[in-house]
């Protein structure tokens, strides 16, 4: 039985394929048309997923949401801010009734499927995508994001295959809210740059005591012992404007929002650190609270707010909670495939057959399909038919402080790139920090990158909870790094002493890990830098040509494409000649 799960129309549309209860096939649709979070409807995330199979093969479509429970929720909000939401009304229902309430008829339309299309709830679909993809038979759920159709936090239990949701928060009361919120505040793009707000907040004074901006930003926002709370609505302008930030929140943080690309002075790192201590002590008590209800140990976490590292790498030291699970696509991106899991195992009531192990899950090209592409764009490479010789030369190359595209196999699933569609160089090079912000990923100079580590050498060089997290492996969490290897890897160590840490079993991905093993034999520390392969405002690449266009317009010194090694040197003088560039 062949289940199509769809999200779209709001923030990082994304189509997934299971098969009798077995995700085989999951893309964001970002991918294919290189529009960041792109919104549409999935057209080629779905027709990748289909690429085997016809529409005909499909039982079931599960779509992320309730659209007519949503809308309800948009016009009560704007008939109780009446009339200061008036030009956002006007604005916003044309989409509404021409499109997001018109999806049956364009699933209809575009893929001539003529079966049944199941809506879930938004919250239940991500905590289908968490609770239904983990190893656990019994476990706690929360979710947290900015809102669904009138959620934005909920916590409840999964048994099996059930998953029943017991308490809730409504709309406009959101952590997800509040943090973008301030993310619009400090002048960067919502649903967007809410994570560099999280890396920001390392920066500044993270002691409630002294950070002068923790008791203001406790105003507008009232928590209650078992962390339910609410927000004091007269700081915000979200709820009738697009604008988030009111003049009240400005006065109260002593200043207007900010430009975009402002530099971020210690103002603004500490108005960040304020918000995280703030997030992090909700959370906290919200999970306290959801283990004295539920009696489990084992945590499933899901909603936007799940991809805060920062706070995800002190769940298991500040709850009780034993054992964690979050969702490498946690946020809106990932609810595809939450609904089509929870209408194969909660509403047709089959039995659990899965549990998330790979996140390749994504588009691949094969040796010949990416020879034809080399030779057909008169691309100069070098191919390496030894895997084992392939391994240690690129070792050899990051080695000597090359940054290298690493493109290989199936596309990974989320918003991180996990060594797949990466961009490896070296942590030992205290200079490769300012490198890749300058030169490559042409970023805030603030950004942290991330360390990628073997998980049999994880303990030696970061205080990680015991045993490892499976989130981990998926960039997710956030853990110190010892003091003694700190200097040693700088360009991953963050202003704080600590790493967004990837660990990688061999099971996962055999080239990937044996690379990082080759180079810690060269450089005696087998830990590289891994940040996705794309540049500032793109999303991550998906096909040879995007990687190809990638190298070649940034600082990118090669790629290692499969078995062909192709240098930017090499083609620079060629580049405007090919084909990928647009000349005939």
């Amino acid at each position: 039985m062949y289940i199509l799960g769809i999200g779209c129309y709001y923030h990082d549309s994304s189509a997934t394929l299971i098969k009798d209860g077995v995700v085989v096939a999951a893309a964001a649709e970002e991918r294919f048309t290189r529009i960041k979070h792109d919104t549409s409807f999935p057209i080629n995330a779905i027709s990748y997923c289909l690429e085997n199979i016809s529409i005909k093969d499909i039982k079931y479509i599960a779509f992320y949401e309730k659209p007519l429970l949503k809308f309800e929720r948009i016009l009560s909000q704007h008939l109780n801010s009446f009339p200061l939401s008036l030009k956002t009304f006007l604005k916003s229902m044309p989409h509404f009734l021409t499109t997001k309430l018109r999806l049956v008829k364009t699933i209809k339309k575009k893929l001539g499927y003529k079966g049944d299309i199941l809506f879930i709830n938004h919250h239940m679909a991500h905590a289908g995508g968490s609770y239904l993809t983990s190893e656990f038979e019994n476990a706690a759920i929360v979710t947290v994001d900015g809102v669904g159709e009138w959620t934005t936090t909920a916590f409840g239990i999964g048994k099996e295959n059930k998953i029943t949701l017991l308490q809730h928060i409504e709309f406009p009361h959101s952590i997800g809210l509040l943090y973008s919120t301030i993310t619009a505040y400090l002048g960067f793009s919502v649903n967007n740059s809410e994570y560099k707000v999280m890396g920001l907040s390392s920066c500044g004074n993270m002691n409630p005591l002294t950070n002068k901006y923790y008791p203001k930003l406790k105003r507008i926002i009232k928590v209650n012992k078992d962390g339910s709370f609410s927000l004091d609505l007269s700081y915000f302008t979200f709820h009738y404007k697009d604008k988030m930030p009111s003049k009240k929140l400005c006065n109260l943080l002593g200043g207007p929002v900010e430009k975009k690309d402002a530099e971020m002075t210690m103002r603004h790192e500490d108005i960040a650190a304020a918000l995280q201590i703030i997030t992090e002590e909700i959370l906290i008590k919200i999970l306290n609270h959801v283990h004295n209800v539920t009696k489990q140990d084992n945590l499933c976490l899901s909603g936007g707010v799940a991809l805060n590292s920062v706070f995800n790498g002190k769940i298991l030291r500040k709850t009780p909670f034993k054992k964690v699970w979050i969702h490498p696509a946690a946020g809106d991106g990932g609810t595809s495939l939450g609904a089509a899991l929870y209408v194969y195992n909660s509403i047709l009531d089959k039995k659990r057959v899965y549990s998330f192990n790979s996140p390749f899950l994504g588009p691949e090209f094969s040796t010949e399909d990416i020879r034809k592409f080399l030779l057909h764009n008169k691309i100069k490479y070098t191919e390496i038919i030894s895997t084992q010789k392939l391994i240690e030369k690129t070792a050899e190359l990051i080695a000597q402080n090359n940054v290298v595209g690493w493109f290989q196999g199936r596309m990974e699933w989320g918003p991180r790139a996990l060594g797949a569609r990466s961009i490896l160089s070296n942590p030992c090079n205290p200079d490769m920090q300012h490198i890749l912000n300058e030169k490559v990923k042409h970023r805030e100079k603030f950004r942290p990158f991330a360390p990628v580590v073997c998980e049999d050498d994880a303990l030696d060089y970061f205080d990680c909870d015991k045993p490892i997290p499976a989130p981990t492996d998926y960039m997710l969490m956030v853990y110190p790094i010892f003091k003694k290897w700190q200097a040693i890897i700088p360009s991953v160590t963050h202003v704080d002493g600590s790493g967004r840490l990837q660990t990688i079993r061999r099971v996962q991905n055999p080239n990937y890990y044996d690379l990082i093993k080759e180079f810690g034999k060269i450089t005696k520390v087998p830990i590289m830098i891994n940040t996705s392969f794309n540049i500032r405002g793109e999303p991550i690449v998906c096909t040879p040509l995007d990687a190809y266009k990638c190298m070649m317009g940034t600082g990118i010194d090669l790629i290692v494409m499969d078995k062909f090694i192709i240098k930017r040197e090499e083609n620079l003088k060629d580049a405007w000649d090919s084909e990928v560039n647009g000349k005939d």
